[in-house]
């Protein structure tokens, strides 16, 4: 076993060590955490982490090992992962490789037998901040860790050329334009009839309508996303020609190409657990979530749309729909593969609104 130390240097001087697994050597990111108890292969795989350094709240982690098949695309993008116990011994008949060996792989730097209580307790009250994953902590600068930022998200998690992906029962065509995708938002509309072409970030509008798909889909991705202002620009030119869904990052680039704004979280939403409140019935569904900004709610009704779904605990939004222009977008992930599975009817909504029904 792996007993080589390893410190976490927080940029407001704190310094945790624990012990190495995965990958050798530094690196410098933003230091997050989510809260799932399991989904951590979906978590590890799921690109809107690009340039963070996720901690799992959960005490132990890669009890069922890692499962290729669960992946949420070709690769990881997290900086580095830290949790409080790993299992090296994992048990679960689907178990390809253990967690070790998929970050080494990944050339990710894991960090355990940490204690990651006290880590998210201070991000909890500070809010999130820039860390340094080193073998000496003599070695942290901490004026460059504070200027760090994650930039070029988008484009570093995109994919270069358009493919598709048939459905066995083809009913609709769909446009997924990939922001930083997770793979089951094409799995789930495929499974609902849709052929889905998916295409990079930076597809124009008249070659996106040019294709004359029946709706558009706005995945998740990384990042802030008012730096994505060649993105927002193309938008605002499909606004209103066909359905529009967006996920996540394509909630709140949907949301700025109406005009409206975004905000940075204090320590955002990550997790399995996180309630969201339907303002027109006022049930309450539990969702998954990966985000550290936020739509303004106010700026969605200066901008004609409709406040549809509201975070149940810090009453941030969740959801917006523009009945006017054909589009409706979600904060939370409604595709989840390691659940909860309570929102997956937003894809159905979508497949009416395509077929003409509001």
């Amino acid at each position: 076993m792996n007993n080589e130390k390893v410190y976490i240097c927080l940029e407001n001087g704190s310094i945790f060590e624990g012990k190495r697994f995965g990958a050798g050597g530094n690196i410098t990111g933003e230091l997050v955490f989510t809260t799932g108890m399991c989904g951590y292969i979906e978590t590890l795989t799921d690109p809107s982490y690009y340039g963070q350094i996720v901690l799992q709240t959960f005490p132990l982690i890669g009890n069922y090992g890692f499962i290729d098949e669960d992946c949420e695309s070709r690769k990881s993008y997290v900086s580095a992962y830290i949790v409080r116990e790993k299992c090296d011994n994992p048990s679960n008949f689907r178990c390809n490789k253990t967690l070790d060996s998929f970050l080494k792989a990944n050339g990710i730097i894991g960090v355990y037998d940490v204690d990651t209580r006290e880590i998210t307790k201070i991000i909890r009250e500070s809010g999130v901040m820039n860390a340094f994953i080193c073998s000496n902590p003599n070695d942290a600068d901490y004026d460059k860790l504070k200027e760090y930022t994650v930039k070029d998200a988008v484009k570093s998690v995109s994919v270069e050329k358009p493919s598709l992906i048939p459905s066995e029962t083809h009913k609709y065509n769909v446009v997924l334009l990939d922001y930083g995708k997770k793979d089951n938002i094409a799995n789930e509309l495929a499974k609902r009839g849709c052929n889905v072409a998916v295409v990079p970030y930076n597809t124009k509008a008249e070659d996106i309508l040019n294709l004359n798909p029946d709706g558009i889909m706005l995945s998740n991705g990384p990042g802030d996303p008012a730096e994505n202002t060649e993105c927002i620009e193309e938008l605002k030119k499909l606004i209103g020609k066909k359905p529009i869904f967006g996920i996540c990052l394509g909630h709140q680039l949907l949301a700025l190409a109406m005009g409206g704004k975004t905000v940075k979280l204090k320590y955002g939403h990550r997790g399995v657990n996180q309630p969201v409140k339907n303002t027109k019935t006022g049930r309450t569904y539990i969702s998954s979530q990966n985000h550290g900004y936020a739509v303004v709610n106010e700026e969605i009704e200066k901008c004609g749309g409709i406040i549809s779904y509201i975070n149940a605990n810090d009453g941030t939004n969740e959801g917006a729909d523009y009945p006017d222009k054909k589009a409706f977008s979600v904060q939370f992930h409604p595709e989840a593969c390691s659940g909860p599975h309570d929102t997956r009817f937003l894809f159905d909504i979508f497949i009416d609104r395509m077929g003409g029904k509001q």
